[in-house]
Order: structure tokens, then C-alpha cells, then sequence
């Protein structure tokens, strides 16, 4: 066992290459932590070669160290690389956007929907860089889209793996990675293209940077720390901001420099956040609105007003004017049950939560276990980043009101795996001790427990893997609690014994995924029936009026042709005739998934659904259209002579035709075709001016043929559509119908 001695050492190994300890550090520890060593290199001993120290590593490490860490890292990238095309364009909101910007810079910059600039997506365009830069090089198609979101995933899997191994062990680094690749919404996300891939890598970024000041108190770290989150902040607005009060508070106590110097590095932090994240923010105010995108998700052309109003407190108190939802939803469930155990509950539980439970306690043991360390100990101080960046984030998520989807738990995941590795690993080192011993045996229980309850959430699927995981659980729990009086083969057979049954379900459910084809803008990981969102509509059925359900809800999945299933809103892979897509695979289904589950449907003639998966058919709010051979032929003649090929309400039916011909096309009133842009008079102008060549029906928010949703947010697509079937042509094509803006009927 360890000595006091041995404690006061706060690098990732000892000096003499020995493996490190984590028990309390005595009253005489040194007051700075040191930096792990790096052995130097002999006089005159020749340089080894490139890929020899690649794959060997630190010279103090095991040899089994760096190669395992290797494997690490291509397993992950070959997880999520499988089957990735299945999932075709998967969020067509975004993947117009990634078109849009891999033909136009501005758009690039901006976050445009179109090439032709007329609306932004409803994020900043932080996460859609990547992705367009691919596209531009390697074309439009499903893998250049998705394949920066894997990269993603596997370097969170590499900073996380960096940031416990310098402190603990590479056992710590590795258990980990291994965790946080294995959580189902991490699968699931790290192959989508929404902006949660780049939020988690770049959280984990900071909370590595913020442990790395903490162990001399450098301003450079804390500074980095600062630029992560504002260009988080680019990718996903205030969400990047849920970690900072326990990172500041942390470094202010813990850092080992004086109080006064803390206090100036956090506002150094703070000033390279502002202008990493501020930069992009001021050039879209100060640029003239008439020569910019409308900035979709707002109500008044404002990035700030949407910062702060529908992608900001609008979040936790749900009035988020504009959303699916309306203004003033707070409180009413519709996105889901809040409380305190939302983490737990049947809409959120199997995406992030199998072990959640864990990490509470070993969190808890922890602290317990640094209770006596002097104020700057590392070890506790990493267990209050990552820990308090873990209770801070479960915590909003639990009780905001607003708009919440069960994939944005995917920054949960980093934590989770970080605070189970560092406990595992500590636990195991102090495992002569009772108490110890006892904590992790009791995590092994909770975590197989209700691993059981998990998967006996979905009784269908592996009916047999829950019993393996509640009797492999406890007997590897039995097993560690008599470790230390063990021999090595029991002690180690008993640690495997507990991982496998720890992780076997997030496993199981985490292949699943990635077997699965994910569209559209609500998507969850597992099995069928594995995450039903609640809420007024109970479960599956969402809020009144067919979301945020979306209608397709899980246990309802589409068996595509070539028998792959598809998961989702609804068709986003590529339609018929676009690059990137698997002909043959068209879903089955009654042309009305998106409308299923609602009470009347929605406001408007042109609701959700009208021939939602039809050929040729409109898309509804959060699934994209299947556009026909013959739609895209007719929007296609003649294009170049246009700004816009056409002209649609709601994002993700004009996305759609986007995808499918590669040309313009409007997104009137943005995501929900509740945003006031363009005005009636604009649209006018524009048909006049001969930008826009057609007008396909249907679609949006209440944005419909006939409108009849009289609500302000929604009047403007709604007088555009009423104005257009008053005075054009109409143009039918299979089940889609078109207005020609070049014919008009008076």
C-alpha cells in the first residue's frame, strides 16, 4: 500500500516510473504540484524514430500503455465509422446549410441555409465548418458530411483519455475513453450532424485545459480554457456557458498561486472567451442587415436576441417565442417530465444514465477520500472540475422547460466516463481498505441494477443480456470486495468481471445504434421503444398537435428497402437523384408518419405531414420531404436564371428540394416558417424582380396553404402562401404541388 510519502506526488507517475497512488496527502506535501516527468534522453543515445515513439510512448510507461491507447482510438473511429452512410444526409436542416456553405463563403460564414443567403440556421456556424470545408473538398455526400462528427468523437475519446492519464494512470485514461465511446447518445451524436459533437469535444477541451492550470497555476492554460469555450459558444450558444460557475469556483479556491493572480487569470479566461466567441458575434451585428441573412430563430434579425431569448432563457423557462412550442411553455411538460430525475426517467434513461449512478458515488467517494488534502491537492481538484461540471449540467437539464431533446445529454457523457475512471482507479489503489473496497463493490451493484432496469425497458430486445449484467454485476462486486485478500488472477478476473457486466448494456444499445439509419431532427439511440418522449401527448405522442414527438417515435421504426431501419423524423437521407444516397432504401409508410400522433393536426391547410413521405411529397417540421425524380427535374430547368429555384415554408421541406437539385431554395420563416422573414412585401419584390421560380406547398409551422394560424409569428408565411395560391399557377407533380411565380393567373 501507499505511504504518506508516496501521496505528496501530484504528477501521473512517481519519479521512478512506478505506477502512481492517490491516498490522502499528508500535512508535509509539497505545496506545487508537479508535472509528471519526462524521462530525458541519454548523452549521445541516437533519436528514436518517429513512428517507434508514436507507437512505444513514454519512455516510464508500461509497453502495453501507448498501443492500447492506439487501439483505443481506431476502435472508436471504426464504431462509428460503421454502417455511417445508413443515416444519408441524416438532419437535412443542417446538411442544406453544409451545401449552402461549400458553395458560397458567405454562406459559410454566416451559417446560411441557401447559397443565396436568405436565412441562417437558428445556431451560430461554429459546427457546420467542418463539415463544409469537407464537402468542398470531397463533394456532397453522406460521408463527407458525417465523417468530421466521427473525428470528433474520437478526439474527445483522446483529450479525455490525456486528461486522466496525466494526473492518475493510463488504466484511468483507458477505462474512460472506453466508457465515453460505449455511451449510446455518444454513438449516436458523434455520427449526426447537429452541433453537439463539437460542444462535447470542445467542453472536454476545457476542463482538460482548466486541470492542466490547476497544477502550477499557469496562465496559459487557463487562457486556452477561455478560447475552448467561446468557439463552444459558436457551436451552440449558452449552452457552452453550464460548466463555467463550478470551473471558476474551483480554480479560484484550489489553483496553487496567490488569491489576487487567480482572480486576474480567471478575467484573462474571461477575456479570451469574449473575444474567441465575441469576434463572429460583432462582425453579424455590426454588418448592415440588407446585405446579411435573416438570422433564423429570431424575431427581430438579432443574433444577441436569439442568444438570449430562444437559445438562451427561453431554454429554462420555456418561453421561447417562436419555437414549436410557442412562446410561454413553461412548465407545461411538453418536452418531457422535469424534476430531479429526468437523467433516470424512460425519455432520457438509456441514452446517458447506465452509469450515472456509478459516477455519483465514486464522485462522492472521492471527495471523501481528499477530505483531508491541503487546499491545492489535484486530485480533488479534479474530481470538483469534472464532477461539478457533471452535477451542473444534470441539474439545468433536469429542470429547464424549454425545448430539450434526449440528445443533448451527449455532453453528459464526457463526465460521466471522466469521474468513473478517476474513482475506478483510486478506489482500486486504496482497495485494502474497507470502505474502499466496499464504495466500489457498491457502484458495480448500482450500476448492474439498474443496468437491469434498463434493459428491462425494452423486454424484447436481448431479453437475456439484463440477467447476465445483474448476476455478472454482483458477483464481480463480491469479487472486489475481497480483492486485496485475492491473489492477482482472482483480483484481476474480478475487475473484468465488473467492467464487462458495467458496460454491457451502453454496449448492446450503442451497437444497435450504429446499425441504425438516424434522420430528421429528434433522434435517440437504442432499440425501439428504448427513449419515448412524455409530456401532454404521453408517451410517444409529445405535445398536442404532433411534436415534439415528431409522430415517428421510437417503436415505430421505417423498414427501408435494402433492410436497413431508419430511426427518426423522417426521411433526411439523400433523395432520389442526390449524391451520396442508397437507391432503393424508400421507407415504408402511409405518406402521413409526421402527422401520426396528433389531435386535429396542425394549424393551416398545409400541415405537418400533407404527403409527408409521398413521391415528391412535402416534409413536415422536424423530417425532411422525399423529392421524386420528376420534382427535381422541374426545378432544376431553368435554375441558373434564378436566385432561388424555389421557395418553401419551414427548413427542412425547403432543405430537401435544396439536397436533391443542389440549388437554392428559401426557407420561409426559417426551422418552424415562424420566423418574420421575408416579409410579404419582400417576397412581392422578389417575385417580381423574377428571383424566385417556384413555390411548393405546404410544410412549415402552421405556415400551410390558407395559413389559419393567426398568431403574429406565424402570419407572415402564412400571407406569403395565401398571396401565392390567390395569384399563380399551380403546378402538380406526383403528390407535391407548385406554384409557378413566372404564371400568374390574373
Amino acid at each position: 500500500m501507499t505511504t504518506q510519502s508516496d501521496t505528496s506526488h501530484q504528477g501521473g507517475a512517481s519519479p521512478s516510473g512506478a505506477e502512481p497512488s492517490w491516498g490522502p496527502p499528508s500535512s508535509t506535501a509539497l505545496q506545487e504540484p508537479v508535472a509528471p516527468p519526462t524521462a530525458a534522453p541519454r548523452s549521445g543515445e541516437p533519436k528514436q524514430p518517429f513512428f517507434h515513439r508514436v507507437w512505444r510512448g513514454r519512455p516510464e510507461d508500461p509497453r502495453w500503455v501507448r498501443p492500447a491507447f492506439l487501439a483505443l482510438l481506431v476502435a472508436t473511429g471504426l464504431l462509428y465509422l460503421y454502417n455511417l452512410s445508413a443515416s444519408g444526409y441524416a438532419n437535412s436542416f443542417y446538411s442544406a446549410a453544409v451545401q449552402a456553405g461549400s458553395q458560397s463563403w458567405k454562406a459559410l460564414f454566416f451559417g446560411s441555409l441557401d447559397s443565396a443567403n436568405a436565412i441562417t440556421v437558428d445556431k451560430p456556424p461554429a459546427s457546420l465548418w467542418p463539415m463544409a470545408l469537407s464537402v468542398r473538398i470531397f463533394g456532397l455526400n453522406s460521408w463527407a458530411i458525417l465523417v468530421p462528427e466521427v473525428l470528433m468523437g474520437v478526439a474527445t475519446v483522446g483529450v479525455l483519455y490525456g486528461a486522466l492519464r496525466r494526473r492518475f494512470s493510463p488504466a484511468a485514461g483507458l477505462i474512460a475513453g472506453a466508457v465515453l465511446a460505449l455511451t449510446p447518445v455518444a454513438a449516436l451524436m458523434f455520427r449526426f450532424n447537429n452541433p453537439d459533437a463539437m460542444l462535447a469535444l470542445l467542453m472536454t477541451v476545457t476542463i482538460y485545459c482548466v486541470v492542466r492550470a490547476l497544477e502550477d497555476g499557469r496562465t496559459k492554460w487557463l487562457v486556452w480554457a477561455g478560447v475552448a469555450v467561446g468557439f463552444a459558444f459558436l457551436a451552440k450558444t449558452l449552452q457552452a456557458f453550464l460548466i463555467l460557475p463550478p470551473l471558476a469556483v474551483v480554480y479560484a479556491v484550489c489553483a496553487p498561486v496567490r488569491l489576487r493572480k487567480r482572480f486576474a487569470q480567471l478575467g484573462l479566461s474571461a477575456v479570451a472567451m469574449v473575444v474567441a466567441g465575441g469576434w463572429w458575434v460583432a462582425i453579424v451585428e455590426l454588418w448592415p442587415a440588407s446585405s446579411r441573412p435573416y438570422i433564423g430563430g429570431s424575431q427581430n434579425n438579432s443574433f444577441l436576441e436569439l442568444t438570449f431569448g430562444y437559445n438562451g432563457l427561453g431554454r429554462i423557462n420555456g418561453d421561447e417565442t417562436g419555437s414549436v412550442g410557442g412562446g410561454g411553455g413553461g412548465g407545461t411538460g411538453q418536452w418531457g417530465e422535469t424534476g430531479w430525475n429526468r437523467m433516470f426517467n424512460s425519455e432520457i434513461g438509456s441514452q446517458i444514465a447506465w452509469l450515472l449512478p456509478a459516477a455519483l458515488i465514486l464522485f462522492v467517494a472521492g471527495i471523501v477520500l481528499t477530505r483531508k488534502a491541503r487546499r491545492t491537492d489535484l486530485t480533488r481538484s479534479s474530481f470538483l472540475a469534472w464532477g461539478g461540471a457533471l452535477l451542473m449540467t444534470a441539474i439545468i437539464f433536469s429542470y429547464m422547460a424549454g425545448i430539450f431533446h434526449q440528445y443533448y445529454t451527449v455532453a453528459l457523457a464526457p463526465y460521466i466516463a471522466a469521474v468513473v475512471g478517476m474513482g475506478a482507479t483510486v478506489l482500486w489503489e486504496e482497495r485494502s481498505k474497507v470502505w474502499a473496497s466496499l464504495t466500489l463493490a457498491g457502484a458495480v451493484t448500482a450500476t448492474a441494477a439498474w443496468g437491469y432496469v434498463l434493459l428491462n425497458r425494452t423486454p424484447t430486445y436481448l431479453p437475456w443480456l439484463k440477467w447476465l449484467v445483474l448476476i455478472g454485476g454482483l458477483v464481480g462486486a463480491l469479487g472486489l470486495i475481497f480483492a486485496a485478500r485475492l491473489g492477482r488472477q482472482l483480483a484481476l478476473a474480478a475487475v473484468g468481471l465488473s467492467f464487462v457486466a458495467s458496460v454491457a448494456g451502453p454496449t448492446a444499445y450503442t451497437l444497435s445504434t450504429v446499425n441504425t439509419g438516424h434522420t430528421g431532427s429528434i433522434v435517440t439511440a437504442g432499440p425501439a421503444g428504448a427513449s419515448m418522449m412524455g409530456g401532454r401527448g404521453g408517451p410517444g405522442g409529445g405535445m398536442r398537435g404532433g411534436f415534439p414527438g415528431g409522430g415517428n417515435t421510437r417503436g415505430q421504426n421505417q423498414q427501408g428497402g435494402n433492410g436497413t431501419t431508419q430511426q427518426g423524423g423522417g426521411m433526411s437521407r439523400p433523395p432520389t437523384g442526390g449524391t451520396g444516397g442508397f437507391p432503393g432504401q424508400n421507407q415504408q409508410g402511409n405518406g402521413n408518419t409526421q402527422g401520426q400522433n396528433q389531435q386535429g393536426g396542425m394549424p393551416g391547410g398545409g400541415a405537418m405531414g400533407e404527403g409527408g413521405m409521398g413521391g415528391g411529397g412535402v416534409g413536415g417540421l422536424l423530417n425532411g420531404a422525399t423529392v421524386s425524380s420528376a420534382a427535381k427535374k422541374l426545378l432544376e430547368t431553368n435554375a441558373g436564371d434564378y436566385t432561388w429555384a424555389a421557395a418553401a415554408v419551414g427548413s427542412q421541406n425547403s432543405a430537401s428540394y435544396q439536397l436533391a437539385t443542389g440549388k437554392p431554395v428559401m426557407a420561409i420563416g426559417g426551422f418552424n416558417g415562424t420566423d418574420p422573414s421575408p416579409t410579404l412585401a419582400q417576397f412581392e419584390k422578389y417575385v417580381t424582380d423574377g428571383k424566385i421560380h417556384y413555390f411548393i406547398s405546404g410544410g412549415g409551422m402552421g405556415g400551410g396553404m390558407g395559413g389559419g394560424n393567426s398568431s403574429s409569428t406565424t402570419s407572415t408565411s402564412s400571407q406569403i402562401s395565401s398571396w401565392v395560391t390567390a395569384n399563380f399557377k399551380k403546378v402538380t407533380v406526383g403528390s407535391a404541388t407548385f406554384y409557378d411565380l413566372t404564371q400568374p393567373t390574373k
